[in-house]
C-alpha cells in the first residue's frame, strides 16, 4: 500500500508541474522580444531617386508588431509598396551597386540601369511583413498596390501586426530591412514598362512599379526616439496588457496546480 501512495503522489505532483512548464514554453516567446527599431530610409544605390528618403518605425511588443512609415521624395501621384524584408541566409543590409549584377529580364533593356527587386534579394531577404494601411499585413500582400502610401510624402502608422517570434527577434536583433518600392526610370511620371519591361514579381505590374527606390536597415531605438501618436498608434496604452495576461494566466495554473496537488495528496493520504 505504501509503494502505490507514493506513486500517485508522484503522479499527481507530476501533471502540474508539466502543465505550468508547458504553459512558461508557450508564453516564453511571447515575453522574449520588446523593444524599438528605426531604419533611416536612404536611395538605393544606383536607383534614380536622388533626394527621397524617409523613416521606418517599428515597435514590438512579444510577437505583435506596431510601425509608422514616412518616405518623401518619391513618384508623386503613385502607390509605393513597403515592406520589412528578413532572409535567415540574407545579408541583413540594403542592396549596392553590385547587386546590379543579374541578366536581362524579359523586356529589360539597358538592365545596368536597373536594380530590380530580386537582385535585392540577397541583401534583404523575402518579404516578411507588408506594411499595408488597412487590411492583411502577410507577404501575400506584398503586392496589393491598392493598400500602400500614395505619393512623394507618405505617413501613416499601424498596430496590433501579428508576426512570428523568428520575425519578431529578426526585427530586434538588427536583421530586417524596410524597403519601399517604386521608380520612374525613364521620368515619364507614372509607372510604365519602358526599357525595364514589366515586374519580375507580377507581369501585370511594370518593373518600375516594385523595383527598390529607398532601403533601411532597422536597428535598436530608445523608446524617447519614437513620436508621439506614431508607432505607438495601435498600441497605445494597452501596450504590454497582454503581458499581464500571461502573468495572470499563470498564477492561475499555480494557483490550480497547487490546488489540485492538495487534493490529490489528501485523496491518497485517505485511501492509505
Amino acid at each position: 500500500m505504501g509503494t502505490s501512495v507514493k506513486r500517485t503522489t508522484r503522479t499527481a505532483l507530476a501533471a502540474p508541474v508539466l502543465g505550468l512548464a508547458a504553459l512558461f514554453a508557450s508564453a516564453a516567446p511571447a515575453l522574449a522580444a520588446d523593444g524599438a527599431t528605426v531604419a533611416d530610409l536612404k536611395p538605393v544605390p544606383g536607383q534614380p531617386v536622388d533626394g527621397a528618403g524617409g523613416q521606418g518605425m517599428v515597435e514590438i511588443s512579444g510577437t505583435t508588431l506596431s510601425f509608422t512609415l514616412a518616405a518623401q521624395g518619391l513618384l508623386a501621384d503613385a502607390p509605393h509598396a513597403a515592406h520589412i524584408h528578413f532572409g535567415a541566409d540574407a545579408r541583413h543590409e540594403c542592396p549596392t551597386a553590385a547587386d546590379n549584377n543579374a541578366a536581362a529580364l524579359a523586356g529589360e533593356t539597358n538592365e545596368g540601369d536597373h536594380l530590380t527587386t530580386t537582385e535585392g534579394g540577397p541583401a534583404y531577404g523575402e518579404i516578411v511583413v507588408s506594411l499595408t494601411k488597412s487590411g492583411d499585413t502577410s507577404p501575400k500582400s506584398g503586392l496589393a498596390v491598392d493598400r500602400f502610401g500614395v505619393g512623394d510624402d507618405i505617413k501613416y502608422s499601424r498596430g496590433d501586426v501579428q508576426v512570428s517570434e523568428e520575425v519578431a527577434q529578426a526585427i530586434l536583433s538588427g536583421q530586417a530591412v524596410v524597403v519601399v518600392h517604386g521608380v520612374d526610370y525613364d521620368g515619364d511620371g507614372a509607372y510604365s514598362a519602358g526599357d525595364r519591361g514589366m515586374s519580375d514579381l507580377d507581369p501585370s505590374l511594370p518593373g518600375e512599379a516594385t523595383d527598390p527606390a529607398i532601403c533601411g536597415v532597422l536597428n535598436a531605438s530608445q523608446m524617447g526616439d519614437m513620436p508621439s501618436g506614431g508607432v505607438s498608434t495601435g498600441g497605445g496604452s494597452t501596450t504590454g496588457t497582454e503581458h499581464a495576461g500571461l502573468i495572470g494566466l499563470g498564477a492561475l495554473a499555480v494557483a490550480g496546480g497547487g490546488a489540485g496537488l492538495f487534493l490529490a495528496r489528501r485523496r491518497t493520504s485517505t485511501e492509505s
